[in-house]
């Protein structure tokens, strides 16, 4: 009886009488994380409605237990285990049924078994895969676990899976529950039927940044040998001009010598107030002032103008680290060799 009746309330009717039965408090707490569209809409939703009977409450609390408990069972143990668990429950009709219903907002991200396996079991499941199939699971991955598992790879494989990942743009839902189907049996795909965004650019240079340098290094060569346009493309983005900060202040001397006053004026409009100070540490006080004078006098200035400035800076970073007179420290790397 609650089941036929709940079916003949929409979505946002459901929503706004949960809000009502939660009550004021709750109900709050709820809307301070709702996008302001979710809002208007439910508010629109509670401005119609005119009287809740008890069973209309009773219904919607019922389903939305039920799909909060669905969502926890996914969580832990994926999709099977929860259909499994709630069949035991509520009976298989009523499983099927709150799983097709949680199924319209909630997107379990794929390989969702793999990314809590550590890293070393990881790294002995997928290192004989397909170089593709290895970068698009790597796509899904926490950098840091996916620097772990391309340092483990085949040089000339590291090579391989990095080229697939920086020119991987969209994969088909029926590619990756597949590969899903083959590497995790245990979980099934609560996919939308729209293209998933994996791989590009950003997450190889994310992956790299966390590598040691010797297998970035090995990386980047043979990307440039193969590919000098997406080598320079990812080399751009592995450090850009903010990261300045964590550079030490022998390596800020170092660059402020290989680079023009009015260069870094440029490059210094509209920066944090972290990034100025480190600058400005490193220059003795006269400097540091005709610098800031320099910048006041500037005045308005196209935001073009200041990120080629930039750009050329961390192209003098680039070649200095290149040349061994300064270092950037990155996150797999554990020694300085002087």
């Amino acid at each position: 009886m609650r089941l036929a009746q709940a079916t003949k309330l929409r979505g946002g009717q459901k929503a706004a009488i949960l809000v009502i039965a939660l009550g004021e408090e709750v109900s709050a707490k709820i809307f301070s994380h709702l996008s302001d569209q979710d809002i208007e809409d439910i508010t629109m939703e509670l401005a119609n409605i005119r009287n809740v009977d008890n069973e209309e409450i009773d219904t919607v609390l019922e389903e939305f237990y039920d799909m909060g408990v669905a969502q926890r069972f996914i969580t832990s143990g994926g999709v099977d285990y929860a259909r499994t668990v709630l069949s035991k429950a509520l009976g298989d009709a009523k499983a099927s049924e709150v799983l097709q219903r949680l199924s319209t907002f909630l997107q379990v991200k794929p390989f969702d078994l793999i990314r809590k396996t550590d890293a070393s079991s990881l790294i002995n499941f997928i290192h004989h895969e397909h170089a593709q199939t290895i970068a698009l699971i790597l796509s899904y991955l926490d950098p840091v676990k996916g620097a772990q598992v391309i340092q483990s790879l085949d040089p000339t494989k590291q090579v391989d899976v990095a080229r697939r990942m920086a020119l991987m743009d969209q994969t088909s839902p029926e590619v990756i529950r597949e590969i899903e189907r083959v590497l995790e049996k245990n979980l099934s795909s609560l996919l939308n039927q729209e293209f998933n965004q994996a791989g590009g650019v950003p997450v190889l240079v994310d992956i790299l940044n966390k590598v040691d340098r010797a297998t970035e290094k090995a990386i980047l060569e043979k990307l440039e040998e193969e590919d000098p346009g997406l080598a320079e493309e990812v080399k751009n983005r592995m450090f850009i001009f903010e990261d300045i900060v964590h550079l030490n202040d022998r390596a800020i001397q170092q660059v402020l010598k290989e680079v023009d006053t009015k260069e870094l004026s440029l490059a210094l409009k509209g920066v944090s107030e972290e990034v100025m100070n480190k600058i400005l540490k490193n220059l003795s006080k006269r400097a540091g002032a005709m610098l800031v004078e320099d910048m006041e006098f500037m005045g308005p200035v196209r935001l073009k103008d200041v990120e080629s400035s930039q750009q050329r800076i961390v192209n003098v970073i680039r070649s200095l680290e290149e040349a061994g007179e300064i270092v950037i420290v990155r996150g797999g790397e554990d020694e300085l060799v002087m």
